[in-house]
Protein backbone atom coordinates (compact mmCIF):
# COMPACT_ATOMS: atom_id res chain seq x y z
CA UNK A 1 0.00 0.00 0.00
CA UNK A 2 1.17 3.49 -0.89
CA UNK A 3 1.83 5.90 1.57
CA UNK A 4 -0.75 8.13 2.45
CA UNK A 5 1.03 11.70 1.88
CA UNK A 6 -1.39 13.93 4.33
CA UNK A 7 -0.26 11.33 6.90
CA UNK A 8 3.83 11.32 6.07
CA UNK A 9 3.46 15.45 6.75
CA UNK A 10 1.02 15.42 9.33
CA UNK A 11 -1.60 17.56 7.84
CA UNK A 12 -5.17 17.09 7.66
CA UNK A 13 -6.76 16.75 4.43
CA UNK A 14 -8.25 20.17 4.51
CA UNK A 15 -4.91 21.84 5.25
CA UNK A 16 -4.00 25.15 3.39
CA UNK A 17 -0.67 25.56 1.05
CA UNK A 18 1.12 27.26 3.93
CA UNK A 19 0.02 24.92 6.60
CA UNK A 20 1.72 21.65 4.21
CA UNK A 21 4.98 23.96 3.67
CA UNK A 22 5.32 24.64 7.58
CA UNK A 23 4.48 21.08 8.19
CA UNK A 24 7.34 20.41 5.47
CA UNK A 25 10.01 22.84 6.61
CA UNK A 26 9.85 21.25 9.97
CA UNK A 27 10.19 17.89 9.17
CA UNK A 28 12.64 18.95 6.41
CA UNK A 29 14.72 20.43 9.15
CA UNK A 30 14.53 17.35 11.70
CA UNK A 31 15.09 14.98 8.87
CA UNK A 32 17.62 16.43 6.45
CA UNK A 33 21.08 14.13 5.66
CA UNK A 34 23.34 17.19 6.65
CA UNK A 35 21.57 16.67 10.42
CA UNK A 36 21.75 13.01 10.25
CA UNK A 37 25.13 11.53 8.37
CA UNK A 38 25.05 7.89 8.00
CA UNK A 39 21.55 7.49 9.42
CA UNK A 40 19.05 5.29 6.34
CA UNK A 41 16.40 5.66 8.41
CA UNK A 42 15.90 9.44 8.55
CA UNK A 43 17.89 9.70 4.66
CA UNK A 44 14.62 7.29 3.76
CA UNK A 45 12.22 9.47 6.41
CA UNK A 46 14.05 12.52 4.34
CA UNK A 47 12.99 11.09 0.76
CA UNK A 48 9.50 10.62 1.97
CA UNK A 49 8.31 13.65 3.33
CA UNK A 50 9.89 15.33 0.43
CA UNK A 51 7.73 13.17 -2.17
CA UNK A 52 4.46 13.82 -0.37
CA UNK A 53 5.58 17.71 -0.31
CA UNK A 54 6.33 17.32 -4.07
CA UNK A 55 2.55 16.29 -4.78
CA UNK A 56 0.93 18.50 -2.16
CA UNK A 57 2.40 21.56 -3.09
CA UNK A 58 1.80 21.63 -6.46
CA UNK A 59 -2.42 22.60 -6.99
CA UNK A 60 -2.72 19.46 -9.98
CA UNK A 61 -0.72 17.25 -8.57
CA UNK A 62 -2.62 16.80 -5.32
CA UNK A 63 -6.01 17.06 -7.40
CA UNK A 64 -5.12 14.14 -9.29
CA UNK A 65 -3.59 12.50 -6.25
CA UNK A 66 -7.34 13.34 -4.53
CA UNK A 67 -9.08 11.35 -7.47
CA UNK A 68 -7.42 8.32 -8.14
CA UNK A 69 -6.02 7.53 -4.36
CA UNK A 70 -2.38 7.25 -2.98
CA UNK A 71 -1.99 3.91 -4.20
CA UNK A 72 -3.59 4.20 -8.14
CA UNK A 73 -1.58 7.55 -7.94
CA UNK A 74 1.75 6.07 -7.15
CA UNK A 75 1.38 3.00 -10.27
CA UNK A 76 -0.11 6.24 -12.82
CA UNK A 77 2.89 8.67 -11.57
CA UNK A 78 6.57 8.18 -11.72
CA UNK A 79 9.40 9.54 -9.76
CA UNK A 80 10.48 11.49 -12.67
CA UNK A 81 6.59 13.12 -13.10
CA UNK A 82 6.50 13.71 -9.73
CA UNK A 83 9.37 15.69 -9.09
CA UNK A 84 9.02 17.26 -12.27
CA UNK A 85 9.62 21.21 -12.20
CA UNK A 86 9.97 20.85 -8.23
CA UNK A 87 12.85 22.83 -6.92
CA UNK A 88 14.27 20.90 -4.07
CA UNK A 89 17.81 23.14 -4.18
CA UNK A 90 15.32 26.30 -3.54
CA UNK A 91 12.86 24.72 -1.23
CA UNK A 92 16.18 23.57 1.08
CA UNK A 93 17.94 27.47 0.68
CA UNK A 94 14.83 28.87 1.98
CA UNK A 95 14.78 26.37 4.57
CA UNK A 96 18.59 27.15 5.56
CA UNK A 97 20.37 24.55 3.63
CA UNK A 98 22.97 24.41 0.71
CA UNK A 99 20.72 22.08 -1.72
CA UNK A 100 21.74 19.70 -4.43
CA UNK A 101 24.97 21.61 -5.51
CA UNK A 102 26.03 21.41 -9.24
CA UNK A 103 26.59 17.41 -9.58
CA UNK A 104 23.19 17.49 -11.97
CA UNK A 105 22.95 15.14 -14.89
CA UNK A 106 20.58 14.04 -17.26
CA UNK A 107 18.32 17.21 -17.32
CA UNK A 108 14.98 15.50 -17.98
CA UNK A 109 12.45 17.74 -15.76
CA UNK A 110 15.08 20.21 -14.51
CA UNK A 111 13.67 23.85 -14.14
CA UNK A 112 14.78 26.65 -15.74
CA UNK A 113 16.97 28.12 -13.07
CA UNK A 114 18.63 24.43 -12.36
CA UNK A 115 17.23 23.79 -8.73
CA UNK A 116 16.57 19.94 -9.75
CA UNK A 117 17.15 17.57 -12.17
CA UNK A 118 16.78 13.62 -12.63
CA UNK A 119 19.72 11.34 -12.91
CA UNK A 120 19.71 8.77 -15.82
CA UNK A 121 18.64 6.36 -12.90
CA UNK A 122 15.57 8.50 -12.25
CA UNK A 123 16.85 8.62 -8.56
CA UNK A 124 16.41 12.30 -7.63
CA UNK A 125 18.14 12.01 -4.44
CA UNK A 126 21.33 10.24 -5.74
CA UNK A 127 23.47 12.98 -6.25
CA UNK A 128 21.97 15.04 -3.34
CA UNK A 129 22.16 12.29 -0.45
CA UNK A 130 26.20 11.87 -2.36
CA UNK A 131 27.13 15.13 -1.97
CA UNK A 132 25.86 15.34 1.44
CA UNK A 133 28.14 12.26 2.61
CA UNK A 134 30.20 13.37 5.69
CA UNK A 135 30.60 17.11 4.04
CA UNK A 136 27.66 18.96 5.43
CA UNK A 137 26.12 21.72 2.82
CA UNK A 138 24.62 24.34 5.28
CA UNK A 139 24.13 28.25 3.80
CA UNK A 140 23.99 31.33 5.64
CA UNK A 141 21.82 32.49 7.71
CA UNK A 142 18.56 32.88 6.82
CA UNK A 143 16.06 35.39 8.05
CA UNK A 144 12.25 33.63 9.31
CA UNK A 145 9.38 33.98 7.77
CA UNK A 146 6.84 36.80 8.21
CA UNK A 147 3.90 36.28 10.44
CA UNK A 148 0.48 38.12 9.18
CA UNK A 149 -2.26 38.64 11.34
CA UNK A 150 -5.39 39.55 10.89
CA UNK A 151 -6.96 42.08 14.05
CA UNK A 152 -10.33 43.51 14.43
CA UNK A 153 -10.92 46.60 17.29
CA UNK A 154 -13.91 48.57 17.80
CA UNK A 155 -14.08 52.03 16.32
CA UNK A 156 -13.51 53.88 19.70
CA UNK A 157 -10.62 51.75 19.91
CA UNK A 158 -9.44 53.19 16.88
CA UNK A 159 -10.08 56.51 18.36
CA UNK A 160 -8.54 56.31 21.37
CA UNK A 161 -5.51 53.65 20.71
CA UNK A 162 -5.21 50.68 23.10
CA UNK A 163 -2.95 48.31 23.84
CA UNK A 164 -3.50 44.59 22.68
CA UNK A 165 -2.55 41.46 24.16
CA UNK A 166 -2.59 38.79 21.22
CA UNK A 167 -2.19 34.46 21.54
CA UNK A 168 -0.15 34.12 18.53
CA UNK A 169 0.92 29.96 17.31
CA UNK A 170 4.02 29.25 16.46
CA UNK A 171 5.66 25.80 15.51
CA UNK A 172 2.73 24.68 17.94
CA UNK A 173 3.74 26.83 21.07
CA UNK A 174 1.70 29.58 21.50
CA UNK A 175 3.25 33.03 22.31
CA UNK A 176 1.67 36.01 23.90
CA UNK A 177 3.25 39.31 23.00
CA UNK A 178 1.49 42.88 23.63
CA UNK A 179 0.98 45.89 20.70
CA UNK A 180 0.23 49.08 21.19
CA UNK A 181 -2.35 50.40 18.14
CA UNK A 182 -1.85 54.29 17.86
CA UNK A 183 -5.22 56.34 17.78
CA UNK A 184 -6.22 57.13 14.59
CA UNK A 185 -5.30 54.02 12.95
CA UNK A 186 -7.86 53.12 10.13
CA UNK A 187 -9.07 49.80 8.27
CA UNK A 188 -6.31 49.25 6.04
CA UNK A 189 -3.62 50.28 7.86
CA UNK A 190 -0.64 47.48 8.88
CA UNK A 191 1.41 47.39 11.96
CA UNK A 192 4.47 46.19 11.71
CA UNK A 193 6.08 44.20 14.90
CA UNK A 194 10.01 43.41 14.06
CA UNK A 195 11.35 40.08 14.91
CA UNK A 196 7.96 38.81 16.17
CA UNK A 197 7.85 36.71 13.03
CA UNK A 198 8.89 32.97 12.87
CA UNK A 199 12.61 31.85 13.64
CA UNK A 200 15.81 32.82 11.62
CA UNK A 201 17.48 29.78 10.46
CA UNK A 202 20.93 29.01 10.84
CA UNK A 203 21.02 31.81 13.43
CA UNK A 204 19.30 34.21 11.03
CA UNK A 205 17.02 36.91 12.62
CA UNK A 206 13.65 36.45 13.27
CA UNK A 207 11.10 37.23 10.03
CA UNK A 208 8.44 40.00 11.27
CA UNK A 209 4.93 40.12 12.29
CA UNK A 210 2.50 41.98 9.81
CA UNK A 211 -0.89 42.71 11.98
CA UNK A 212 -3.61 44.14 9.34
CA UNK A 213 -6.01 46.40 11.13
CA UNK A 214 -9.73 46.11 10.36
CA UNK A 215 -11.74 48.44 12.22
CA UNK A 216 -15.81 47.11 13.00
CA UNK A 217 -18.97 49.25 12.29
CA UNK A 218 -20.19 50.45 15.26
CA UNK A 219 -24.15 51.30 15.81
CA UNK A 220 -24.28 54.91 16.07
CA UNK A 221 -21.06 56.63 14.57
CA UNK A 222 -20.18 56.45 10.77
CA UNK A 223 -16.28 57.42 10.02
CA UNK A 224 -15.02 59.66 7.02
CA UNK A 225 -11.60 60.17 7.34
CA UNK A 226 -10.91 61.69 10.63
CA UNK A 227 -14.85 62.84 10.37
CA UNK A 228 -17.57 61.42 12.91
CA UNK A 229 -21.06 61.59 11.77
CA UNK A 230 -23.87 60.64 13.87
CA UNK A 231 -28.00 61.14 13.03
CA UNK A 232 -30.01 62.70 15.39
CA UNK A 233 -34.18 63.03 15.14
CA UNK A 234 -35.74 65.99 16.57
CA UNK A 235 -39.16 67.36 16.99
CA UNK A 236 -40.42 69.58 14.21
CA UNK A 237 -40.96 72.23 16.95
CA UNK A 238 -37.57 72.24 17.89
CA UNK A 239 -36.56 72.38 14.20
CA UNK A 240 -38.88 75.47 13.82
CA UNK A 241 -38.37 77.56 17.18
CA UNK A 242 -34.92 75.83 18.26
CA UNK A 243 -33.69 73.82 20.90
CA UNK A 244 -30.69 72.66 22.62
CA UNK A 245 -29.94 69.01 22.75
CA UNK A 246 -27.49 66.32 24.27
CA UNK A 247 -25.53 64.10 21.61
CA UNK A 248 -23.14 61.60 22.34
CA UNK A 249 -19.36 61.64 21.15
CA UNK A 250 -17.34 58.91 20.37
CA UNK A 251 -15.03 59.49 23.50
CA UNK A 252 -18.03 58.50 25.58
CA UNK A 253 -19.27 61.72 26.83
CA UNK A 254 -22.51 63.67 26.55
CA UNK A 255 -22.36 67.35 24.78
CA UNK A 256 -25.27 69.93 24.70
CA UNK A 257 -25.44 71.31 20.92
CA UNK A 258 -27.41 73.84 19.71
CA UNK A 259 -30.52 73.68 16.97
CA UNK A 260 -31.19 77.04 15.60
CA UNK A 261 -34.52 78.09 14.68
CA UNK A 262 -35.53 77.23 11.37
CA UNK A 263 -33.27 74.17 11.21
CA UNK A 264 -33.84 71.87 7.86
CA UNK A 265 -33.76 68.31 7.89
CA UNK A 266 -30.47 67.04 6.65
CA UNK A 267 -28.87 70.02 8.21
CA UNK A 268 -25.26 68.96 9.76
CA UNK A 269 -24.03 70.66 12.73
CA UNK A 270 -20.82 70.94 13.11
CA UNK A 271 -18.59 69.49 16.89
CA UNK A 272 -15.40 71.27 16.24
CA UNK A 273 -12.49 68.76 17.74
CA UNK A 274 -14.64 66.23 18.19
CA UNK A 275 -13.73 63.72 15.51
CA UNK A 276 -10.97 61.07 15.51
CA UNK A 277 -7.02 62.59 15.88
CA UNK A 278 -4.39 62.21 13.31
CA UNK A 279 -2.34 58.94 13.21
CA UNK A 280 0.50 60.56 14.21
CA UNK A 281 -0.65 62.64 17.12
CA UNK A 282 -1.00 66.02 15.43
CA UNK A 283 -3.57 68.14 16.74
CA UNK A 284 -4.01 70.14 13.76
CA UNK A 285 -5.42 66.85 12.09
CA UNK A 286 -7.78 66.00 14.23
CA UNK A 287 -11.14 65.90 12.44
CA UNK A 288 -14.47 67.11 13.58
CA UNK A 289 -17.94 65.40 14.45
CA UNK A 290 -21.16 66.48 12.51
CA UNK A 291 -24.84 65.72 13.61
CA UNK A 292 -27.67 65.17 10.78
CA UNK A 293 -30.67 66.39 12.07
CA UNK A 294 -33.63 64.38 10.98
CA UNK A 295 -36.98 66.08 11.75
CA UNK A 296 -39.46 63.69 13.23
CA UNK A 297 -43.19 63.58 11.64
CA UNK A 298 -45.58 62.67 13.78
CA UNK A 299 -47.58 59.40 12.34
CA UNK A 300 -50.06 59.32 15.58
CA UNK A 301 -51.61 63.00 17.08
CA UNK A 302 -54.54 63.32 19.53
CA UNK A 303 -57.41 65.67 18.53
CA UNK A 304 -55.79 68.76 20.39
CA UNK A 305 -52.94 68.29 18.67
CA UNK A 306 -54.96 67.75 15.08
CA UNK A 307 -56.58 71.35 16.09
CA UNK A 308 -53.48 73.14 16.49
CA UNK A 309 -51.80 71.95 13.83
CA UNK A 310 -55.60 72.79 11.42
CA UNK A 311 -54.58 76.64 12.97
CA UNK A 312 -51.19 76.85 11.95
CA UNK A 313 -52.34 75.68 8.45
CA UNK A 314 -54.59 78.02 8.11
CA UNK A 315 -51.49 80.71 9.04
CA UNK A 316 -49.78 78.72 6.11
CA UNK A 317 -47.27 77.14 8.11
Amino acid sequence: MADDYYKTLGVEKSADAEAIKKAYRKLALKYHPDRNPGNREAEEKFKKISEAYAVLSDPEKRKQYESFGSDQFSRRYSQEEIFRNFDLNEILRDFGFGGMGGNERGSRGASRRGGFAFRTSGDPFADFLRQGQGQPQYAPPQKGEDLHYNLSITLEEAVSGIEKKLALQQDQAVHEISVKIPAGISTGKRLRLSGKGYAGNQGGASGDLYLNITVLPHPLFARDGNDIFLEKTIYFTQAVLGSSIEVPTIDGAIKRIKVPAGTQGGTKIRMKGYGVPGLKGSDSSKGDQFVKINIDVPTKINDKQLQLIQQLAEEGI
